[in-house]
């Protein structure tokens, strides 16, 4: 049965998201201090469990979605380098950027990508928007509160104020959202990576929680330049198929 044709949003769901968000929490488990605890080698069987993942997906998805990933994966080592390593934005367990990180970001962008764009999710589209902005609110809010998450806080209103007017795209970054934030709960509390109580550690008036909630503001700058690759190697095909959403309209 088609992920994106599927007629069931619990398949679909199941197949993207669903999928995803095991395959993260088993894959970080493997960096975890758990694991630390009991070998040298923890990182090293998180990368091997990364790279099957990937290959694996890549070998299903279509052309344009494998493209998509290598642009995913180029991009995502040059900002978990300036980030992480240049500018301590955050800090990994070993203090490198390890090597299942870049292909993660790929697998994330690919699992929210196919969510977003199933039929049976589609149909429901507006009223899982409205559930997601009203968990993110509340999510962003309990941070701030709880967390003197003030950092997070200001990036989340930053995220919400500008999808107000990209409709086409809010779906799929709210989804992304959560699914960064999902993440970023797993991640730090498995000590895979650690944020400073101020963001970069640095400014001392945007104080921050460990994750700051609103962090997949900068995860979308990922998705951007994905697309900007894809669009840039792909005119012909781009302006086709703007001149056929056009004609829908």
């Amino acid at each position: 049965m088609s992920l994106l044709a599927s007629k069931s949003s619990f398949y679909a769901t199941f197949k993207s998201l669903g999928i995803l968000y095991i395959f993260i929490g088993f894959g970080l488990f493997l960096d975890s201090f758990h694991m630390v605890k009991i070998t040298k080698n923890a990182q090293l069987y998180a990368n091997i469990s990364m790279s099957i993942g990937f290959f694996l997906t890549f070998w299903q998805v279509n052309n344009r979605i494998r493209e998509q990933m290598i642009y995913a994966v180029i991009i995502a080592v040059l900002g978990e380098y300036l980030f992480s390593i240049l500018l301590g934005m955050y800090t990994y367990r070993l203090e490198n950027v390890p090597h299942y990180v870049p292909p993660g970001h790929a697998l994330v962008y690919v699992g929210v990508l196919y969510f977003s764009r199933a039929s049976s999710i589609i149909k429901n589209k507006l009223k899982i928007e409205n559930i997601f902005t009203i968990f993110i609110l509340i999510y962003a809010t309990a941070f701030l509160i709880f967390g003197n998450d003030v950092f997070g806080f200001v990036m989340t209103i930053a995220t919400l104020l500008i999808l107000r007017k990209k409709p086409r795209e809010r779906f799929f970054y709210l989804t992304m959202y959560i699914t960064v934030a999902y993440l970023e709960i797993i991640g730090t509390n498995y000590l895979c990576w650690e944020w400073p109580s101020t963001a970069w550690g640095v400014f001392d008036f945007l104080p921050s929680f460990n994750p700051p909630s609103g962090i997949s503001l900068f995860y979308f700058l990922l998705d951007l330049g994905t697309l900007w690759f894809y669009k840039k190697r792909h005119k012909i095909a781009w302006s086709r198929m703007k001149n056929i959403r056009k004609i829908r309209l």
